[in-house]
C-alpha cells in the first residue's frame, strides 16, 4: 500500500505552532465571551491592568481547564491526526511498565532534596546590574504567578482539594506531556537526529514557557526527567504519571498546610534539609535513574529479540 512521504520535522513544527495559535485563540475567544455575558461587563475585561484572570473562583477554574486543553492538548491531538500514517507522536509501549512508574516514583522522592536545593539557589539567582528593569520585570512576573498560585492551592475543603487536583495535576500532566514530550520532543528528536539534544531542548522551552523564572532551573530538571522517561520507556504515561506526581503533591501539601493554620509564605520558605541528606539525595537519584535506564535496554533487548524472530519467519 502506498505510503505519502513524512512531512519534514520544520512543516511538522509549523503545523502544531499554528494549531497552537488557532486552538488558544478560538477556545479562549469563547470563554471571554462567556464571561462578558455571564457578568455583562465588558470594561472589567478591558479595564484588567494586565491580569486575566476573572475574580470568580469557578470562572478562573474554568479559564486555566479551557487554557491546558486549548493550548496543548488539542494541537497535539490534531497534529496526530495529521500526520497518523508517518509520526508516532503518543507511544505506550507496554514492556515492564509497572516497573517504570515504581520507578519514576521513587525517583521522585529520592530526588525531592536535591531539587529543593536548586530551587533555592534559583530563587536567590541575581542578575548583573545592568539588567536591572529585566529582573524586576522577572520579580513581578513571578509575584504574579505566586499570587494566582496562592489563591489556588491554599484550601481547606475536600471539594476545592479534588478540583485542584483535576485542573492543576489531572489535566497539565496529560495535556503538556502529550504537547511537549509526545509532539514537540519528537519533532525536535527528528528535527536533530539527536535524542539528547531534543530532551534538552524541548525541557528549557517546557520552563520558559510557564514564564516563572525564578522556578526555571527545576522545572527544566522536571522537563529533563520527563523526557528520558519517554526516551527510555517509549510509553508516554511514564511522564504523564511523574508529571502528575509532582503536580498532586504540591496541591495536597499545600491543602495540609492551609488546614494546619499555615500560610503560602509558609510552603514556599519551608526548612532547609541538611548536607548529608542533599548528597545521599543525589546518590540515590544516580542509583535509580541507572537502574530505571538498564532496564529499559532490556526492554530494547527483547524488542530487538522479536524483530529477529519476525523477521526470521518472514
Amino acid at each position: 500500500m502506498y505510503q505519502s512521504k513524512p512531512n519534514s520535522p520544520w512543516l511538522s513544527l509549523m503545523i502544531l505552532l499554528g494549531l497552537t495559535f488557532a486552538c488558544t485563540f478560538v477556545l479562549q475567544l469563547f470563554v471571554v465571551l462567556g464571561i462578558v455575558f455571564s457578568s455583562g461587563d465588558i470594561n472589567s475585561i478591558l479595564n484588567s491592568g494586565g491580569n486575566i484572570y476573572p475574580e470568580d473562583t469557578n470562572m478562573l477554574y474554568l479559564l486555566l481547564g479551557v487554557s491546558s486543553i486549548s493550548t496543548f492538548l488539542l494541537p497535539a491531538l490534531f497534529l496526530q491526526m495529521i500526520e497518523k500514517r508517518q509520526v508516532k507522536y503518543f507511544p505506550s509501549e507496554p514492556y515492564k511498565v509497572g516497573t517504570f512508574l515504581i520507578l519514576i516514583f521513587a525517583f521522585l522522592i529520592v530526588f525531592n532534596p536535591a531539587m529543593e536545593l536548586i530551587s533555592r539557589w534559583n530563587m536567590d539567582m541575581k542578575l548583573p546590574s545592568f539588567l536591572e528593569n529585566t529582573e524586576n520585570w522577572m520579580r513581578s512576573q513571578e509575584d504574579q504567578m505566586a499570587e494566582l498560585t496562592e489563591r489556588l492551592v491554599m484550601v481547606d475543603r475536600i471539594d476545592l482539594l479534588l478540583l485542584n487536583i483535576l485542573v492543576m495535576a489531572v489535566l497539565p500532566a496529560i495535556v503538556e506531556e502529550f504537547y511537549f514530550r509526545g509532539a514537540l520532543q519528537k519533532i525536535f528528536e527528528r528535527m536533530f537526529k539527536n535524542a539528547h539534544v531534543a530532551i534538552w531542548v524541548t525541557a528549557i522551552i517546557f520552563s520558559a514557557i510557564h514564564v516563572q523564572f525564578y522556578g526555571f532551573f527545576p522545572r527544566m530538571f522536571l522537563g529533563l526527567i520527563f523526557g528520558y522517561a519517554l526516551l527510555w520507556t517509549n510509553n508516554i504515561w511514564v511522564p504523564v504519571f511523574a508529571h502528575f506526581l509532582n503536580n498532586v503533591s504540591v496541591t495536597i501539601i499545600a491543602f495540609l498546610y492551609f488546614k494546619d493554620g499555615k500560610t503560602y509564605e509558609d510552603l514556599q520558605n519551608s526548612d532547609a534539609y541538611s548536607v548529608p541528606l542533599y548528597i545521599g539525595s543525589i546518590i540515590l537519584s544516580i542509583g535509580v535513574g541507572y537502574y530505571f535506564y538498564k532496564i529499559s535496554q532490556q526492554k530494547n533487548k527483547v524488542n530487538g529479540l522479536k524483530l529477529d524472530e519476525n523477521q526470521s519467519i518472514q
